[in-house]
């Protein structure tokens, strides 16, 4: 007896194999289905969800609303461009940042400029 053998057990053949022991090649499939949907319903749609809002948020901005930036920062929208916001984040201080990067708008009076 080895020292390996106390660790790992040995593993001996057992002659032929049987019908009843050959493992079905499509046995995993339907726990890879259920996995797939399970991510779909859980991490998929959500987001698609989620980026569906944003789209919708960038379109609707006017002019006069409040918004967060995704960096944290609120201001009030003076102007709005196809791609481009101008906003104002204090009295005198004006930023032009991409409307990709406003996440979401804040209720009237959140911002005090």
């Amino acid at each position: 007896m080895n020292l390996l053998d106390l660790i790992i057990a040995p593993v001996f053949a057992e002659g032929s194999v049987s019908e009843g022991s050959i493992s079905d090649p499509w046995g995993g499939l339907p726990f890879l289905l259920v996995m797939f949907v399970l991510m779909y319903f859980l991490l998929i749609r959500p987001q698609q969800k989620r980026a569906k809002e944003h789209k919708t948020l960038l379109l609707t901005l006017k002019k006069g609303d409040e918004v967060v930036t995704n960096g944290g920062v609120i201001g009030k929208v003076i102007s709005v461009d196809e791609s481009f916001a101008i906003l104002e984040i204090a009295d005198g201080i004006v930023v032009k940042l991409q409307k990709q990067g406003i996440n979401q708008k804040m209720p009237k009076g959140s911002a005090k400029i």
